[in-house]
C-alpha cells in the first residue's frame, strides 16, 4: 500500500468520525483522561525532580553531615536510637584532626521551633524586631565560619557572613534572611541596623540570597544565623547538636565517609559488634528519599492512566464493531472492485488509530494547560513540560487504536464479498 493510499484511508477514516461526532467524541474520553495525566503528573514530577537536584547541588556534591537521629524518620523511634548519646560541639574539631582529608568540619546547632520543647517545657518562637516591625516563627541556627562553604544555599547577597573573630569573641551579630529583611527593612539597608533578636540587641551584618524554601517549606528566607559561641551563651537548653563535614577535592568520598564513621566510633566508645550510634547522611539523602515519594506516585498515575486508556481502547472497539456492522455493504463492494483483505484491513486500523490519536491530541494539549496552570498558580510546583512523555503520550494512542482496533479490521478483512453484498 502506497503512502497516497494510506494518506486516503486515513482522511476516509476521519470523514466517518466526523459522522457520528457525538459516538466518536464520547469514546475517546477515556483516551483523553488517560493520556491527560500520564502528561500533566510527568510535567509536575520533571519539574519537581529538576527543583530537588538544584537542592542537593546547593548543598554541596562533598558535604556530608552526622546526626544523632535518623533524618525524615515516620513513627515513634525506637528507645535504643532515642537514647543516643548527643553529639558535642568539639565533636568537629577533632575529625578534622583524626581525618586529614576532610576540607573542613564544622559543628551548628539550631533553637527547635514550639512543640519540640526541652523536659515537657515549649520554648517560645523566635522573634526579630526593628522599630514596629516584627518578625515571628523565625529559624534560629548558631554556626560557625565554614558553615557557609558547607551549605552554599547560605550565600550572602550583600554584607558578610560569621566570621572567626565573631565566634573567638561570641559576637552578638546575625545574618538574616531576604524575607526578614524585607519585612523589617522595606525602605532601608539592612547592613549596620540593630535589631531585638529574642529580646536580645544584635548588629546585622549580612542578608542571604533569596531563597524561599521547597515546595512552599521554610527556606534561607526565613533563617537568622549567629556566631556559635553567642548562640551557646544565650541557649545552652539546646543539646541537639549537627556535624557537616566536607571531602577534600583530591581525597575519595567513599573512602573518607568510612574512616570518619570510624573515628565517631572510636570518639563515642562503640563496641565492635555494635551499630553505629549516630548517623551519616549523604549529600544525594533527598534525592533517594524524592525518587521513593516519585516512584509511588507514578505507580499510581500509572493506574489511573491504565483505568483510563482501557475504557477507552474498549470504546474504540466498541465503535469499529458498530462501524463495520453499519458498513458491510461497503466493504462488500471495495471487495468487489478489487480491494484485497490487507487494504480493508488497513483502512480499518487507520480509522482506529486517527480516533485514538485525536484523543492523544486533545489529552496532550489539556495536559499542558494542567501543567502550565499548576506553574502559575503554585510556583513552588515547577512544572515542567517533558518531551520524551509528550512524544510517549502520541505513541500510546496509536498502540491502544492498533491494539483494540486490530480485531474489528481483521473481521471486517475476512468479510466474505458476496454475503456483504446481500448484506441490508
Amino acid at each position: 500500500m502506497t503512502w497516497a493510499e494510506i494518506w486516503e484511508n486515513l482522511l476516509v477514516g476521519l470523514d466517518t468520525l466526523r459522522a457520528h461526532k457525538v459516538r466518536s467524541g464520547l469514546t475517546v474520553l477515556g483516551i483523553v483522561i488517560g493520556v491527560t495525566s500520564v502528561i500533566s503528573v510527568a510535567a509536575i514530577i520533571e519539574g519537581l525532580n529538576r527543583h530537588i537536584q538544584e537542592r542537593v547541588e546547593g548543598i554541596g556534591s562533598r558535604t556530608y553531615f552526622i546526626t544523632r537521629l535518623p533524618p525524615a524518620q515516620f513513627g515513634r523511634l525506637p528507645e535504643k536510637i532515642r537514647r543516643r548519646k548527643y553529639l558535642n560541639f568539639s565533636d568537629a574539631r577533632y575529625l578534622k584532626e583524626a581525618v586529614p582529608s576532610l576540607a573542613f568540619a564544622t559543628a551548628f546547632a539550631q533553637r527547635p521551633s514550639p512543640g519540640a520543647g526541652f523536659g515537657g517545657r515549649r520554648p517560645e518562637p523566635n522573634e526579630i524586631r526593628y522599630g514596629g516591625e516584627r518578625v515571628e516563627q523565625v529559624i534560629l541556627r548558631g554556626v560557625e565560619p565554614e558553615y557557609a562553604a558547607a551549605i552554599p544555599l547560605f550565600d550572602v547577597a550583600y554584607g558578610r557572613f560569621i566570621s572567626r573573630y565573631d565566634l573567638e569573641h561570641a559576637r552578638q551579630v546575625v545574618v538574616i534572611g531576604d524575607a526578614i529583611a524585607s519585612a523589617l527593612f522595606p525602605n532601608l539597608d539592612p547592613v549596620g541596623r540593630v535589631v531585638r533578636l529574642n529580646g536580645k540587641l544584635y548588629e546585622v551584618i549580612g542578608v542571604f540570597e533569596k531563597d524561599p524554601g521547597l515546595f512552599g517549606g521554610p527556606g534561607v528566607d526565613q533563617f537568622a544565623v549567629i556566631p556559635l559561641t553567642d548562640f551557646r551563651r544565650h541557649y545552652p537548653e539546646v543539646r541537639e547538636v549537627f556535624i557537616a563535614f566536607s571531602v577534600a577535592p583530591e581525597a575519595n568520598p567513599a573512602q573518607v565517609r568510612n574512616e570518619v564513621i570510624e573515628a565517631m566510633r572510636r570518639l563515642r566508645r562503640v563496641p565492635y559488634h555494635e551499630e553505629n550510634d549516630f548517623e551519616v547522611v549523604s549529600p544525594d539523602f533527598l534525592t533517594n528519599l524524592w525518587n521513593q515519594l516519585t516512584a509511588a506516585l507514578f505507580i499510581l498515575t500509572g493506574v489511573i492512566s491504565s483505568v483510563g486508556l482501557l475504557v477507552g481502547g474498549i470504546g474504540v472497539m466498541n465503535i469499529m464493531l458498530i462501524s463495520v456492522t453499519e458498513r458491510t455493504q461497503e466493504i462488500g463492494v471495495r471487495k468487489a472492485v478489487g480491494a484485497r483483505r490487507s487494504d480493508i484491513r488497513v483502512q480499518f486500523l487507520l480509522e482506529a488509530m486517527a480516533l485514538t490519536l485525536v484523543g492523544g491530541a486533545i489529552g496532550l494539549l489539556l495536559g499542558m494547560g494542567v501543567a502550565f496552570a499548576v506553574r502559575s498558580l503554585v510556583p513552588s510546583v515547577p512544572a515542567t513540560l517533558s518531551y520524551f512523555w509528550m512524544g510517549m503520550g502520541v505513541l500510546i494512542s496509536a498502540a491502544v487504536g492498533i491494539f483494540f482496533g486490530y480485531y474489528p479490521a481483521n473481521r471486517a478483512a475476512n468479510l466474505d464479498p458476496i454475503v456483504c453484498l446481500r448484506y441490508e
